[in-house]
């Protein structure tokens, strides 16, 4: 069944004194697929601002976003209304008989495009720490069922490790996740993504937003929903692709799988291309006071 959600996006940075700003790539918008579908969108910048749409060269959709003018504070408001359709537990566990068990091989066709999914981006160290933290969730007293692997490591992250959102750029590296045994969203999304890559499969990083029935006023009303890590703000977690599903949706910070409640933006090879939102400033480099950035997601009734 459908569900309709609204999604309101607000980034606004300030500054003590009038700066000016370079071009700002803004990934906000939700990607249409089969499953989700964009009805209704608008772009609010403050101070005025050119703008224009194009497409990444992941077919993500990308605002490049011009301010004109000085000015103590960038606003950028992005509205949205989407209809999503939740998988179904039945898409969810029809994997390609060849791929039920750990390891598989992908076609040679399908190998060529998951190519740049399937090769670590970040190095283990001399001692195998990462390869050795990925192979834990094998076993060795029958074989390993591919999606039972999936769901052991999803679990374990959100388990083990202590959530802790952090406002600076950029993502841990998957060695110092381990190391420090916390991070945020995009730090356990990357940990998953790699170790899942050291075993043979294709992965890939995906940003966006997160529903919170918790955080919904609608739904409050109709009972006491529990509360989900990384709503309120953009939300990270992976895709695996897996013959005979496709790529199929992992949350390691809330240990989610193929779950309606995650809305996906931007998907790519490293958290670095996939950022919601980039640009520069030109000012006294005092003047830069800090970054509010606040998302909400409405389910529709009816």
């Amino acid at each position: 069944m459908a569900i309709q959600y609204d999604i309101r996006h607000t980034t606004v940075y300030r500054y003590s004194k009038p700066v000016s700003f370079g071009l700002h790539r803004v990934m906000f918008r939700p990607r249409d697929s089969h499953d989700l579908r964009v009805l209704a969108t608008d772009l609010q910048v403050s101070p005025e601002a050119n703008t224009r749409l194009i497409q990444d060269p992941n077919s993500n959709s990308v605002a490049l976003v011009q301010p004109l003018g000085e000015a103590t504070e960038l606003r950028i408001v992005c509205s949205f209304t989407i209809e999503h359709v939740p998988p179904s537990q039945r898409d969810l566990l029809t994997l390609d008989p060849s791929a039920e068990f750990l390891p598989f091989a992908y076609s040679v066709q399908e190998r060529l495009d998951l190519e740049h999914y399937l090769r670590p981006h970040h190095d283990d160290d001399g001692q195998g720490t990462l390869i050795r933290w990925a192979h834990q969730f094998l076993r060795s007293d029958k074989p390993n069922s591919t999606r039972e692997v999936l769901t052991r490591m999803n679990a374990h992250i959100g388990q083990s490790f202590e959530y802790k959102a952090r406002d600076e750029e950029g993502t841990q590296t998957p060695l110092e996740t381990l190391a420090l045994g916390s991070g945020s969203c995009r730090d356990y999304a990357l940990l998953m993504m790699e170790a899942t890559r050291r075993l043979g499969i294709a992965t890939r990083f995906v940003s966006g937003y997160l529903y919170d029935a918790a955080l919904d006023t609608a739904a409050r009303t109709q009972g006491e929903p529990d509360s989900m890590t990384g709503a309120g703000t953009t939300h990270a977690w992976l895709q695996a692709y897996l013959p005979g599903v496709g790529w199929l949706a992992f949350d390691p910070t809330n240990n989610l799988m193929g779950s309606g409640q995650l809305i996906r933006v931007g998907v790519a090879r490293d958290p670095a291309l996939a950022a919601p939102i980039s640009g520069s400033w030109f000012g006294d480099p005092e003047a830069y006071e800090g970054l509010e950035a606040t998302v909400l997601v409405t389910r529709r009734e009816g």
